[in-house]
């Protein structure tokens, strides 16, 4: 029995997927009647509009219901909901229970990555992370997407990796849980600045040295935490990194792109029911990199456009005017 926590697009996905390879699963979601329409309807009709899910797919929103049993739990929440999610589950998952965290985001207030925030919930807990260039929608749909499943634990990752992968999803292991997971929550800041470039109209030239400069801060930033290189030019980094900046089913980037035409960020976000976890995840990159003493000047900018009401143009502007350095 597997249990995936959050009814989400993502968490729905991992959900159907999971079905298809011949698990059982219980998908707790916290809307009735999300859950119902997933149980009578076989459709979430909020989140992944038009995709047909498993019959088999069960949804409830009692949490101990979904997670009794189960030889691994799936949080597939936004960061904010985490740790209180994380703190349910202390009472209600057995200690040998594999944790997998499938959240790109960064808690605000402490600065913690989602596995951290799991190990302070949940003594004992050996989390995995799964990241990766990933769209919900291609894989509800069952179109090739290849991941990382990264534990300090090698053998747990392989576990995780064992139970996910199939002739459409394909899913590499690694220890190097720091880089996946600074990888998959910095990309999203860097999509949003993405997605401004697209609507100023600055151009292909401009797209690509704005995702290569961002691979950079994110890979100083994440090897400065303990993180190695190579795994930020990988699948949780670079693949990432390009989907999320250049997909037209981003939220991130179309956060950026409604930025780029004059709405609040505020604004962009309330159009819908999704999460750009980008928006909150500008604030703790900065505070990061301050703490670790590396420059992140396109987070830096972002910041101030989504969070001090700068022009996005001007923010365009004083990245091209930094002073000249070697690459």
């Amino acid at each position: 029995m597997i249990a995936v926590i959050g009814g989400g697009a993502w968490g729905t996905a991992l959900a159907a997927h999971l079905v298809r390879c011949g698990r059982e699963v219980r998908l707790w979601v916290l809307e009735p009647e999300i859950a119902e329409a997933i149980r009578e309807h076989h459709q979430n009709r909020v989140h992944l509009p038009g995709v047909a899910l498993p019959g088999d797919l069960g949804a409830t929103t009692r949490l101990d219901q979904a997670v009794a049993g189960s030889e691994m739990v799936l949080v597939v929440v936004p960061s904010e909901f985490c740790r209180g999610i994380y703190r349910q589950l202390r009472l209600l998952m057995a200690p040998e229970t594999v944790l997998v965290s499938a959240t790109k985001g960064i808690e605000i207030d402490t600065l913690l990555r989602m596995t951290e925030v799991a190990e302070q919930e949940i003594p004992g807990a050996r989390p995995v992370v799964l990241s990766g260039p990933s769209f919900a929608l291609e894989v509800a749909r069952e179109q090739p997407t290849a991941v990382v499943a990264a534990s300090r634990q090698l053998a747990v990752a392989e576990r995780v990796q064992q139970a996910l992968s199939s002739r459409s999803l394909r899913v590499y292991a690694s220890d190097d849980v720091v880089g996946v997971e600074l990888g998959g929550a910095l990309k999203n800041v860097i999509a949003i600045a993405a997605g401004i470039v697209d609507g100023l109209g600055l151009g292909h030239n401009a797209a690509a040295a704005l995702i290569t400069r961002g691979l950079a801060e994110i890979t100083r930033l994440a090897v400065a935490s303990g993180a190695r290189s190579e795994t930020l030019a990988g699948l949780a980094g670079l693949g990432d990194l390009v989907l999320t900046c250049t997909g037209a089913l981003s939220r991130n980037r179309r956060v950026g792109l409604a930025v780029a035409t004059g709405e609040a960020p505020s604004e962009a976000l309330a159009g819908g029911r999704m999460v750009a976890e980008g928006v909150r995840t500008t604030l703790a990159a900065c505070a990061l990199a301050k703490r670790a003493g590396v420059e992140m000047p396109i987070a830096e900018q972002m910041r101030t456009v989504l969070h001090a009401g700068k022009s996005p143009r001007v923010a365009a502007e004083e990245l091209m005017l930094r002073s000249l350095k070697r690459e």
